[in-house]
């Protein structure tokens, strides 16, 4: 579809990890005159460079990109943080009359951009104690499981090792007496106004998408994974912080502080990884916005492919012919 006079056109790339996401943004950035704006929470912090595959800064140089390595790794930063940072930048892109490219993984930030998040209820200091020192005491597991008995339309969609989001739809379902999944359903939410999106989803083979992890992981550990993160461990950064608890660099604080293998980490990493791929795209295949395209953003066929496509969406705004 074209886009109207008030409608700003919003490209949105998605799909799973390793799909060539980053690749096919950079590709449409010099085709449309486009700016990136990043949605992988990993990217976000500073520090988290090789275990988060973020963009090189050759290519950072080569095309604007927003929101990579604007968090510490010890900050919590929510949905809603993302949301208002994200709309801020895609204002300030709007000014100098480019595109606003986003790409990344977590499919949680990009709906929040686009279509908006329901105001829950507010913290609970009281239960949020109660919940993070019981996820110390005996995992993020165990409060994943008393998720999945109090509310499991939301545990399935939840990693088990997701610490904050299970502590955040604990505290709802003790707070409220009623689940997250329902006010979920019942709370109005606010889409994102003035901007026209369109969704092109990535979709590759499944077998050749869990070869491409592996040899990624490998890389990633032949790169230095394992020195990054003993730097961060030096640096202050406490074990349990948002950005070691994440695949990867939990696999490899678990090498550094309690001794497993560096084979044990790679083959655990490889795993947990493409168990995440499978769940983004369990996530995207539910939005009903998105118009998938099989292959990897890399492939000049689907690369063009999708180019034809956008072309199209962009109608005649400037830069899209």
């Amino acid at each position: 579809m074209g886009t109207s006079r008030e409608d700003y056109p919003v490209i949105a790339v998605a799909g799973p990890t390793a799909s060539g996401k980053s690749e096919l943004a950079l590709f449409l950035a010099g085709a449309f005159g486009g700016e990136i704006v990043n949605y992988d929470s990993v990217q976000m912090f500073r520090h988290l460079d090789i275990g988060s595959a973020k963009p090189s800064l050759a290519d950072r140089h080569r095309v604007p990109h927003h929101l990579i390595d604007v968090l510490d790794p010890r900050e919590v930063f929510s949905a809603g943080d993302y949301q208002r940072c994200a709309r801020r930048v895609l204002e300030e892109i709007r000014s100098r009359g480019r595109v606003p490219i986003l790409v990344g993984g977590t499919g949680l930030y990009l709906r929040a951009v686009l279509e908006g998040l329901f105001e829950g209820p507010p913290r609970s200091q009281h239960w949020r104690v109660r919940l993070s020192a019981l996820a110390r005491d005996r995992g993020p597991e165990h409060l994943h499981t008393l998720l999945l008995r109090l509310d499991p339309p939301t545990a399935h969609r939840i990693a088990p090792k997701d610490t904050p989001k299970i502590i955040r739809a604990l505290e709802v379902r003790l707070e409220t007496g009623r689940p997250l999944s329902q006010h979920l359903d019942e709370r109005p939410r606010n889409p994102l106004e003035g901007f026209g999106a369109v969704i092109v989803g990535l979709s590759p083979p499944r077998e050749a998408l869990a070869q491409r992890i592996a040899d990624r992981v490998s890389i990633m550990f032949d790169s230095g994974l394992v020195d990054e993160v003993r730097g961060l461990l030096e640096m202050g950064v406490p074990p349990q912080s948002a950005g070691l608890r994440v695949i990867g660099y939990r696999q490899v604080v678990e090498h550094i502080l309690r001794g497993i293998s560096r084979d044990e980490a790679v083959s655990s990493t490889v795993r947990d990884t493409r168990k995440y791929a499978k769940r983004q795209m369990t996530w995207f295949r539910r939005q009903h916005r998105v118009t998938w395209f099989d292959g990897f953003g890399n492939h000049e066929e689907n690369r063009q492919r999708i180019r034809h496509f956008v072309h199209h969406f962009l109608g005649g705004f400037p830069d899209g012919s």
